[in-house]
């Protein structure tokens, strides 16, 4: 299959979609040549992008940290929803260390964060 090689081809071929997205619409039949286009071009872009500009998954620290704004609560309050003491809640934050198998079961259970992010998978 093709492969986008070049920043100039990515941008040649974003072009190309929105040009293509705007001459299309849900009333497009679906074997229209140009929805064809759009999705040999989509998966092309999508291959690049994974493969230039990657996204890391959130680490534990920053899921807590979200879920603390998310929930309006303090380092404190997250810490006694835990079960856990303000101080291990810190360690945890600041990356010092890793929740106990317990501790990482109630972080997941409790705030619905993926288990594979709580433990560092």
């Amino acid at each position: 299959m093709a492969q986008i090689r070049t920043q100039r081809e990515y941008e040649a071929i974003m072009a190309r979609i929105d040009t293509l997205f705007f001459e299309t619409d849900e009333n497009t039949p679906a074997d229209d040549p140009r929805l064809t286009e759009l999705d040999i071009l989509s998966a092309l872009v999508e291959e690049y992008e994974s493969e230039q500009f990657p996204i890391a998954p959130p680490t534990l620290s920053e899921m807590l940290i979200h879920k603390m704004h998310e929930l309006n609560l303090t380092q404190k309050e997250l810490s006694a929803t835990l079960g856990m003491t303000a101080p291990r809640l810190s360690e945890i934050l600041n990356g010092k260390k890793d929740p106990t198998y317990r501790q990482a079961q109630k972080i997941a259970q409790t705030l619905d964060i993926d288990a594979n992010i709580v433990l560092a998978i």
